[in-house]
């Protein structure tokens, strides 16, 4: 997710911004050398402070009604994620202070576990806010890690736009803006931080920058290494979009500008070379226990996800001119919104690079935006998502199947248009920017009041033409809710009475992809009990006896109980028990060495008790407000 090497701004050897489209720069850029490094005034530190500080409260605003009281409220278009993303943050906190290993855990998915090497548990954050989750709570972590990842990864499109792309701050903070706060981020802002916190991405494109200009080649490679491998610990499906972007990018570029990109091949490979000489130790063995260790699995297969070409130019559920019903109608769930950027900012990016064609930057922004757009319309392309409407083979064809690419969400690619389209806008109003200027300074006296009354003008429209395009996505506030309560009996810690060592406690229905409401019991409880079932991605089957390695899917292996439990939660209608169902209640509650079950009140909860009456002959317990079945 973002651009790549070749900007026509690069970092130098003397440290100075060099034009590498007009060499004449290079002259002005010595004679400021000469001169010494400008200090900033007090007026520069307080804009350079202004510009994450507002983007802060931004962040702020949008999480307003979660950060109102960390406690209770759960975002909505979450679903179950808040929960599993609380989990992950709580149970890494639980394992690295405890001194346990971080890449396993069996207090999901009991008794077998669950490879967390293979689940987005973000240890790159995870891990050294530990300490933050173990004194305030999993909740205030979570909110943290949004919050404060929006804004960072604002600042740092920022920096790296003023840094190689413009000097003009509003434009640079118009850029991080749009890169951070587009509408597939906000959707992923719901529920994933892995594709929300992307901070470190700047960066690296930023090291590619350096490299390319060939400076330092052994400290930015180390260094581009470094960075690398903690994106691998904070979300390596980010990586893998942003490598795409990047590459893309960086071919559009060398075709575009070829005598600037040919000195740039030896001093990116070396930096390359050495980046990964550095990365790999560092990452060799999580990732070989990713791919290869215990409850370990091959890929996951999502089936065609990718987007419509209507989501491209509709409006997302939380914009402020959105409708969420066409939005849900043109997308997977609240949180793969993935495309939706509006039809009147796609004509403005269209007219700005239209007008800047002649820029080679602009030519390869604009073509990554493309080749992005066109790669999240998926295998088969559609106009409203409705195959039966007729399709059209899509690009996508090309990487489905290959390693890596195969487990991914195709319609994501539409994320890497984002900070493309905030580095077209920051090009498009630097140039509103210099032709005010060039107004003020062509007026035949020095004092005409006409010559600034054409540069306002210039500014006034410009600015205008950008809200029109900008206003109808921004962002509402997300909506939260009060979340369930957790079972007296666990939050009091009666569970006690009936979970012995080595047992677990089983929830009604068993945590799953479905229902996670039982993770956060779990956390509540500080880990004391482990569970069966949840909410993660694990291998369908068992390794077989070759070593082949199998596909993925979300949850635990399905069992008989567990699937009868969870259909009548969701239908409401008590099925036939008969001896086969009792005998396979009792394979599985052995399997899971059950020492109570546990029903809160929930949707259907009649249908669940008399269901499990049936099954165990047992009438339950009324504790609490939860009924329960002693079957340790």
């Amino acid at each position: 997710m973002g651009t790549g090497a070749g900007m026509p701004y690069a970092k130098g050897p003397d440290s100075r911004i060099r034009d590498t489209e007009h060499p004449d720069a290079d002259a002005a850029a010595a004679l400021r050398a000469a001169a010494g490094p400008k200090r900033p005034g007090p007026r520069a530190r307080l804009a350079a402070a202004a510009v994450p500080a507002g983007y802060l409260l931004a962040s702020l605003l949008l999480y307003a009604g979660l950060w109102a009281d960390l406690d209770r409220r759960y975002l909505v278009d979450s679903m179950r994620d808040q929960n599993q993303w609380e989990w992950f943050f709580a149970v890494t906190a639980h394992h690295v202070l405890g001194g346990e290993n971080p890449l396993f855990t069996t207090l999901q998915n009991f008794p077998l576990g669950v490879n967390l090497m293979a689940n987005t548990v973000m240890l790159g954050l995870s891990a050294p806010l530990a300490p933050v989750t173990a004194l305030f709570g999993a909740t205030t972590t979570w909110a943290v890690v949004l919050t404060g990842g929006l804004a960072a990864t604002a600042t740092a499109w920022y920096w790296l736009i003023r840094r190689h792309l413009t000097r003009n701050r509003a434009a640079a903070v118009l850029g991080g803006a749009v890169a951070a706060f587009a509408p597939p981020m906000i959707s992923h802002a719901n529920a994933h931080p892995n594709l929300v916190v992307l901070f470190v991405v700047p960066l690296i494109v930023d090291r590619a920058l350096r490299l390319r200009a060939g400076g330092r080649v052994l400290r930015d490679g180390a260094v581009l290494g470094l960075l690398m491998a903690w994106q691998i610990f904070l979300g390596e499906e980010a990586l893998l979009l942003a490598v795409t972007g990047m590459l893309v990018f960086a071919l559009l570029h060398a075709a575009a500008a070829p005598r600037a990109a040919l000195p740039a091949v030896r001093p990116l490979l070396g930096g390359l070379a050495v980046g990964a000489a550095v990365a790999v130790p560092l990452v060799a063995y999580p990732l070989y226990w990713q791919f290869f260790g215990d409850r370990s699995y091959k890929s996951i297969e999502h089936g065609p996800t990718g987007n419509s070409l209507l989501a491209l130019v509709e409006f997302s559920g939380r914009a402020l001119a959105g409708d969420p019903a066409t939005a849900e109608a043109l997308s997977l769930n609240p949180t793969e919104q993935n495309a939706f950027y509006g039809w009147p900012l796609l004509a403005l990016v269209i007219g700005v690079t239209a007008a800047l064609w002649r820029r080679s930057a602009v030519k390869a922004l604009a073509g990554t935006a493309v080749v992005a757009a066109a790669l999240s319309l998926g295998a088969e392309i559609t106009l409203a998502g409705r195959p039966e409407d007729g399709t059209l083979p899509g690009p996508w064809r090309l990487l489905d199947k290959q390693p890596l690419f195969e487990s991914v969400i195709e319609s994501r690619y539409a994320m890497v248009c984002a900070p493309a389209i905030g580095m077209l806008l920051a090009l498009a109003w630097t140039s509103f920017a210099e032709a005010a200027a060039t107004a003020r300074r062509s007026a035949p006296v020095p004092d005409d009041r006409d010559r600034r009354n054409r540069a306002l003008l210039i500014r006034v429209a410009g600015a205008l033409v950008l809200c029109a395009a900008l206003l109808p996505v921004v962002p509402k506030p997300l909506e939260t809710v009060d979340r369930p309560d957790v079972p007296t009996l666990v939050a009091n810690g009666n569970w006690r009475k009936y979970v012995q060592p080595g047992e677990s406690l089983v929830p009604v229905p068993l945590p799953s992809p479905a229902g996670a409401d039982a993770l956060h019991w779990q956390v509540a409880a500080d880990f004391a009990f482990p569970l069966p079932g949840g909410y993660f991605n694990g291998p369908a089957t068992e390794r077989r006896e070759d070593g082949e390695i199998p596909g993925g899917i979300y949850g635990a292996v399905p069992r008989p109980t567990a699937e009868l439990l969870r259909d009548v939660r969701y239908s409401g209608e008590p099925p036939v028990i008969g001896p086969a169902e009792r005998r396979a209640a009792r394979e599985d509650l052995e399997f899971w060495r059950a020492g109570v079950l546990v029903l809160q009140e929930q949707p259907n909860d009649e249908a669940l008790r008399g269901t499990l009456e049936r099954l165990l002959g047992d009438p339950g317990q009324r504790v609490g407000d939860a009924w329960v079945w002693d079957v340790g």
